[in-house]
């Protein structure tokens, strides 16, 4: 990349957690008179270049070599076509049953680490799980992420929606271990899953970008769910989310 307008904002992004693939689709969208495609960033970051500042400890998994690009699981093998949002059943887009869950994470500050915090919304209910994730491979985050699901009725979490992140390819574990079916949605579009974004944009008044996430604890981490699920809500008859939640883990017995 010679372009030094186009390199800036690739390296800005990169720092802010964004994927190459993300990197790429966005500055496409944004209309840049040169873009480059995901291929090129990956191939910028592992050169000398790239390596002289860094750059491969901003990628969600980091390797001091990236592999030969045929020796890589493709995309559509980590998260295949019958996984698609769009052959997702027609009662989770409607919000008809309870249990369905859009996840994703919370990106922060590279200064402060490489914590996180995960984010997930109930749809029928908009109830909010947040939970900090203390690094961004796909293994810790599913095995965290099963530890906090677990404890709920296997009603109460049947299928959560996630975008195409690098962190959610451990998916099939899911399925296996507590039976929770993953839906992805379509390549650069994470407004699919829109009531996670709606939440990471609440959430976002009490969790800056700035913050030092390593240092709050999980008494902090539920003081913000509970300000969030106490808050009434237009779209639930101006119930909380707490008591929608309650009401529909009643209606389980």
């Amino acid at each position: 990349m010679r372009n030094p307008e186009l390199q800036d904002a690739v390296i800005d992004r990169l720092q802010e957690g964004w994927s190459p693939e993300q990197i790429a689709g966005r500055l496409k969208l944004e209309g840049y008179t040169a873009t480059v495609s995901h291929e090129t960033i990956y191939a910028y970051i592992y050169s000398p270049d790239g390596q002289s500042q860094a750059l491969a400890r901003y990628l969600p998994e980091r390797r001091k070599k990236r592999k030969p690009r045929y020796a890589r699981t493709p995309r559509g093998m980590m998260f295949p076509l019958e996984r698609s949002i769009h052959n997702r059943p027609d009662h989770i887009k409607s919000r008809e049953t309870f249990g369905e869950w859009e996840g994703d994470l919370m990106i922060f500050r590279r200064e402060h680490g490489k914590a996180n915090v995960a984010s997930l919304v109930e749809r029928k209910t908009r109830f909010a799980v947040l939970f900090r994730n203390n690094d961004r491979s796909s293994k810790h985050f599913i095995a965290k992420l099963m530890n906090v699901m677990e404890p709920l009725p296997q009603s109460a979490r049947q299928s959560i929606t996630f975008d195409r992140g690098i962190e959610f390819s451990g998916w099939r574990k899911l399925e296996a271990g507590i039976g929770t079916s993953a839906w992805f949605c379509d390549p650069q579009a994470p407004w699919q899953k829109g009531s996670v974004e709606n939440l990471n944009k609440r959430a976002r008044r009490y969790l800056p970008r700035d913050t030092p996430i390593a240092a709050l604890s999980n008494r902090d981490m539920k003081a913000i769910c509970d300000r969030l699920n106490g808050t009434p809500r237009k779209c639930l008859g101006w119930r909380t989310p707490t008591e929608a939640f309650a009401e529909e883990l009643r209606k389980l017995g």
